[in-house]
């Protein structure tokens, strides 16, 4: 249904989704729902989420019922808190899902060895071996795997077909068919054996026995499913982190006195004082004093912002300069910082997930399988066989086509792709994250702290003719030290880089919003804007002033340098660009991607900046909210989009993009809300992440593919009743070698920075 069709009055409505094991269910509750009058609705698998528009006044109730009768569970989201979020139920209940999933694995991994051992070494073959592996085989095969048997049946309800089915299918069928051969047939006699032969002979399949082939696929399956679910948890991480980055607490002025509250009892209308190096409580305007005002980790522009009586502050933003009194404009759920927050929920809910390729190839074969077991079936009864002979074929056709390497397959190229990615400094989340890269075509690149360094450096000093310019870096170097701007405090560094030790000062003043002044080796200096320099009749050159424009047209901070009643140079501070930026981006277009600078920067700057390293598209003067904007208008226009970004405000585009890179050194909620992270901050480390996602996801299909092939390949042999015990595990044993060594190849995966 679509929105066009909705009553002019509708709500928004959030529900929480249990029981779903696949894209196919989420699929399927969002079906049923927007068949409701008047619903429209999505549903998304990763983060276990509905979000649902109904008619005003429309009772929530009705959604869940709907959603329990297809099978699945769904409840309105506990009410939001910072303390909730931070520590309350939604973790423990994740908890508890892993914590379940967890105990399934290990009893599995205990109780299944011995069998798998047994069935495999027929000196381990004692007297009542057989019932020993029943005993220990049965609570792997009913409680175990008891997830995928419930997850089968309800698709099946559905006349729906995936990995559960096949595992469900194969592991009753190798169940069932030990318990008729032990208790019916001759496989419980005392001193039966699985003789070690491969030969191939027809039987009536009353003395063999198939319960390593249960108990391993369960097994091994679990572990893939377990390592999974655990990645997949981490959705919800990215809204916490972005509550975590707020004061905690604030001094607010009551009748002229300071009195620290907790940041959530503050009221719209109430003024607070902010100290330097404290966080801006909440959003609100400057009621007093003046300072420089630290918002990277919100804009992730480098250069801090002034700020004076009147001027707009934003909470979550640091203080780096005076002290201010701030009125409280906008508190809660109203400021941006929550507001954040809440784009960021918005794109992972709304964010497409790619369904498990095991699940849309078992789509395809189990129906097959199932198909052919039939065919068998009738085939032999056709043929004048026993009813027991004919049952034999079509039971074993079901037992083969349960392969073990299909709960490999995955697992183990994540794990040795996502460890050599460890090594490289790229961290890969999950592999939904894998198939993502394959189609990847365009990769949008926010500036600061990702193509460039995101700190503000001494770039250049130019001085008037007859200045020395190691004088000048000593004494203006020297004046700086002893403030705490950021941009005081690049200069310091490269001064001291290049002359080595600042002399002392004296009678150090600085002048709010315009610079620095004090007496350095007897020498009376100012350092800042031409405007200071203008207030004590100094005056930039012609050929000065037209160097400063240019450096500012640039995108770059000018600062005047002045002593003893003449001007003397300036000093040129900018964001510099990454030794490695050039090289990230030609080895990005040599994988056929797009690269796009996005900047809330002016386009001057960011046009300087693509030339620089050779990026020919550039979208500039984004402002931070808008940025998930851009990414889904390329969305829109049919590009499949990674994102590498570093700050607060590059968090809800990351999780928009199909594919969200994060730099590792930037702010904690937008590696949180990234698919992959990369730990280096070099932008050569983004290379890197695509091109092991795609061989990482090319193992893997070449790991299905062979899981498949081999148990393909013993069907026949299983319809012409032929099939023994030392077959089946032998099948599953080669599958499950061949998918570990072709992982395996992954570790020699080489950085294009080596």
């Amino acid at each position: 249904m679509s929105t066009s069709a909705l009553p002019s009055a509708h709500t928004g409505v959030e529900l929480e989704i249990g029981g779903m094991t696949c894209a196919s269910c989420a699929n399927r509750i969002e079906k049923k729902l927007n068949k409701l009058d008047g619903v429209v609705a999505t549903v998304n698998y990763a983060t276990e989420k509905a979000k649902v528009t109904v008619p005003e006044g429309y009772d929530p109730a009705l959604l869940i019922a709907e959603v329990e009768k297809t099978g699945y569970s769904a409840a309105m989201p506990a009410p939001k808190n910072a303390k909730a979020d931070t520590s309350g139920g939604e973790g423990q209940e994740e908890d508890a899902e892993l914590t379940s999933l967890r105990h399934r694995l290990i009893g599995s991994v205990i109780l299944t060895v011995p069998v798998i051992a047994m069935a495999m070494i027929p000196a381990l073959q004692f007297t009542y071996w057989q019932w020993a592996s029943l005993a220990l085989a049965a609570p792997v095969i009913v409680w175990a795997a008891w997830p995928f048997h419930k997850a089968a049946w309800t698709n099946l309800k559905h006349g729906a077909a995936t990995m559960d089915t096949l595992i469900s299918m194969g592991t009753s069928a190798a169940f069932l068919w030990s318990l008729y051969a032990l208790f019916l047939g001759t496989a419980g006699v005392p001193g039966m054996t699985h003789p070690f032969e491969f030969t191939l002979a027809p039987s009536d399949g009353a003395a063999n026995i198939y319960l390593e082939v249960g108990a391993g696929v369960t097994m091994f399956i679990l572990a893939g499913r377990y390592f999974e679910k655990r990645s997949q948890k981490q959705a919800g991480a990215a809204l916490r982190a972005l509550l975590e980055l707020g004061a905690k607490e604030v001094a607010v002025l009551r009748g002229g006195v300071e009195t620290k509250i907790p940041v959530e009892d503050l009221q719209v209308g109430d003024e607070f004082v902010v100290r330097p190096g404290e966080k801006i409580a909440t959003d609100g305007v400057v009621v007093s004093g003046t300072s420089a005002v630290d918002a990277s980790m919100l804009t992730g522009e480098a250069v801090p912002v002034e700020v004076a009586a009147g001027d707009t502050v934003t909470g979550a933003t640091t203080n780096v300069g005076g002290r201010l009194v701030v009125r409280a404009s906008r508190i809660g759920s109203d400021t941006q910082l929550a507001q954040m927050a809440k784009l960021v929920e918005d794109a992972q809910t709304g964010k497409a997930e790619v369904q498990r390729l095991a699940d849309r190839i078992s789509g395809i074969f189990v129906p097959i399988v199932i198909m052919v077991a039939a065919v068998t079936l009738g085939g032999w009864l056709g043929a004048g066989f026993p009813v027991s002979a004919a049952f034999t074929a079509a039971v074993a056709v079901l037992v083969i086509a349960c392969p073990c390497a299909l709960g490999l397959a995955t697992p183990t190229a994540l794990l040795v792709g996502t460890g050599r990615g460890a090594q490289m400094g790229v961290l890969i989340k999950g592999p939904e994250v894998l198939e993502s890269t394959r189609k990847v075509d365009t990769v949008v690149l926010d500036k600061t702290g990702t193509v460039t360094t995101g700190k503000m450096t001494l770039v250049d000093v130019v001085t008037e003719p007859g200045a020395d310019r190691a004088e000048l870096l000593r004494l203006a170097g020297a004046l700086e030290d002893a403030s705490e701007h950021p941009i005081a405090q690049a200069i310091a560094k490269g001064a001291t880089q290049e002359v080595g030790t600042l002399p002392q000062v004296e009678g150090f003043a600085n002048i709010e919003g315009k610079g620095v002044q004090g007496v350095v080796d007897g020498h009376a200096v100012l350092v800042g804007r031409e405007s200071l320099l203008a207030e004590w009749s100094l005056a930039l050159s012609p050929a000065l002033a037209a160097t400063k424009a240019r450096a500012e047209g640039e995108g770059k901070t000018v600062v005047a340098v002045g002593w003893d009643g003449q001007a003397r140079g300036i000093m040129i501070v900018a964001d510099t660009v990454k030794p490695s930026s050039m090289q990230a981006i030609k080895e990005l277009k040599a994988l056929g991607l797009q690269p796009i600078l996005l900047t809330g920067d002016n386009e001057a700057v960011a046009r300087h900046i693509a030339a620089e390293v050779g990026i020919d598209e550039v979208i500039a003067e984004v402002l931070p909210q808008d940025k998930v904007d851009v990414v889904k208008r390329l969305q829109d226009g049919g590009k499949i989009v990674a994102m590498v970004g570093d700050g607060v405000n590059d968090a809800p585009a990351l999780a928009q993009a199909d594919l969200g890179l994060a730099m590792g050194t930037g702010a904690d909620v937008a590696i949180e809300a990234s698919d992959i992270t990369l730990v280096r901050g070099d932008l050569r480390s983004a290379v890197d992440a695509i091109r092991l996602s795609r061989k990482t996801l090319s193992t893997i299909k070449t790991n299905l593919f062979w899981a498949f092939a081999y148990n393909v390949a013993a069907i026949p042999v299983a319809a012409l009743g032929m099939l023994n015990p030392m077959l089946a595990g032998a099948a599953m044993a080669l599958s499950s070698v061949f998918v570990v060594g072709n992982s395996l190849r992954l570790r020699a995966f080489k950085s294009v920075a080596a």
